[in-house]
């Protein structure tokens, strides 16, 4: 008798492809624990270039070859939520984090490593995410155009931003041991950070839009059958992948305590879903539609109007919202790294314990974001009420259709069930007949 029958395994099979990103996820992860060396920077396949130019190249031409010119222009331009979202991602997040990492450092609790603190006070001065932002929001349905404008501004930003931020944090009394006062590589790190976002972010956006404006159906026609939002995600994991390997190979995990392991992750998801709550209400404050509930008109004085062109549109729509929420709390690992190694050195004797912190908020906001994904879908469809009622009805018209082959079924086996009742009753009065 078989183990699973056919339903079990159709089940397991279906859980598999809608689970396969986790699933793939934990599975690299195990290699890159078996194997460090195979993915980190500097390693076999020099992942600093296969997979931090190559991979990340891949999710940028995607979004170059379905965003279009116009759009993506006019993003360019949308200077309210440039903003927002990086008065956000570099002062809001690391003000909290830093205020929380002071009062746990207060504390004195001896199972907290002092080097996993600074680490994440690290962490919370990095700029938002390169792949994983583009990726998510464009799952979710929210403004790609404006997370691709965001990953520009914010990564160009952070090479003089962060550095600064951290040389002010840690130069507050009680965290002097974690300032790294090493000025002179910012220039380098600069370079490195223009580098980057040349060769694996413009480019290959700038090359899928003078593809997709030259080819559009053709365009069109590779993006659907080759489902190519599928092979981004992919990516995305082999940058993780890349993060994890570098962290193994630099023995990051065994540097730190277990017990600051454990509470890294959960003070990790706590602090990306608390500032995701805050980029929601800094994106669709209350108080705005309180002052400003109607348009102006005729009767509406000037100041009124005035204000309400200035203001108003700080009340984001709900894909610009999502853009929000997953640009102001994402932090990115891949000039983190950076960030880490040209400031503190590669020889550093508690470089293991920085990272870890970030290359731990990194995988934890990518996992946290992606169960987010489908209820900010649902989410950003209720601006679209259109859509959803055609939904409703190919929801309803499907289910009828089941209702109709169920009633079917039960008519056939009904029939059958008849059919063997009467040759029953047959068979046995031949067998009365032949006594």
């Amino acid at each position: 008798m078989p183990l699973l029958d056919a339903s079990a395994l159709f089940w397991l099979w279906d859980f598999a492809l809608k689970q396969w990103f986790f699933i793939v996820l934990g599975i690299l992860i195990g290699v890159a624990k078996a194997a460090p060396n195979f993915a980190r920077h500097g390693g076999l396949i020099k992942a600093e270039y296969s997979i931090g130019y190559g991979a990340v190249a891949i999710i940028f031409l995607q979004s170059g070859l379905s965003m279009k010119s116009k759009d993506l222009a006019k993003n360019l331009g949308h200077w309210r939520a440039h903003l927002t979202i990086q008065l956000m991602s570099f002062l809001v997040t690391s003000a909290i984090m830093f205020g929380v990492c002071s009062g746990i450092k207060a504390a004195n609790d001896p199972h907290i490593d002092k080097w996993v603190l600074v680490g994440l006070i690290v962490t919370a001065t990095c700029p938002t995410t390169v792949s994983s932002n583009v990726v998510m929001t464009t799952q979710a349905n929210g403004n790609a155009l404006l997370c691709l404008c965001e990953v520009f501004i914010g990564n160009m930003l952070g090479a003089f931003i962060s550095p600064a931020l951290l040389q002010m944090y840690t130069s507050t009394s009680g965290w002097e041991f974690g300032n790294p006062a090493a000025d002179s590589s910012i220039q380098q790190l600069y370079k490195d950070v223009m580098k980057q976002l040349g060769l694996s972010v413009f480019v290959p956006t700038f090359v899928g839009q003078v593809i997709q404006n030259i080819f559009p159906k053709q365009t069109k026609w590779f993006l659907t059958t080759f489902k190519v939002n599928k092979i981004s995600s992919f990516c995305l994991i082999l940058v993780m992948f890349s993060s994890f390997s570098t962290a193994f190979y630099q023995k990051a995990f065994e540097s730190v305590p277990k017990a600051s392991c454990i509470f890294l992750v959960f003070f990790n998801i706590g602090m990306y879903g608390f500032w995701t709550i805050i980029c929601f209400f800094i994106a669709r404050p209350p108080f705005i539609l309180w002052i400003f509930p109607t348009e102006p008109n005729e009767t509406s004085s000037k100041t009124y109007t005035i204000c309400y062109k200035i203001f108003r549109p700080f009340y984001y729509n709900r894909r610009d919202t999502i853009t929000v929420m997953f640009c102001g709390a994402a932090k990115t690992a891949a000039l983190g790294v950076s960030l880490v190694s040209s400031q503190y050195g590669d020889n550093f004797e508690y470089l293991g314990r920085l990272l870890v912190s970030l290359v731990l908020y990194q995988a934890l906001q990518v996992i946290t974001a992606q169960c987010m994904v489908s209820s900010f879908k649902k989410w950003e469809k209720k601006d679209h009420p259109e859509l959803m009622q055609k939904q409703d009805e190919e929801s309803q018209k499907s289910n009828t259709q089941e209702e109709e082959e169920e009633i079917e079924e039960e008519a056939v086996a009904e029939e059958q069930q008849s059919r063997s009742s009467v040759q029953n009753n047959v068979e046995s009065a031949n067998g009365s007949k032949e006594k």
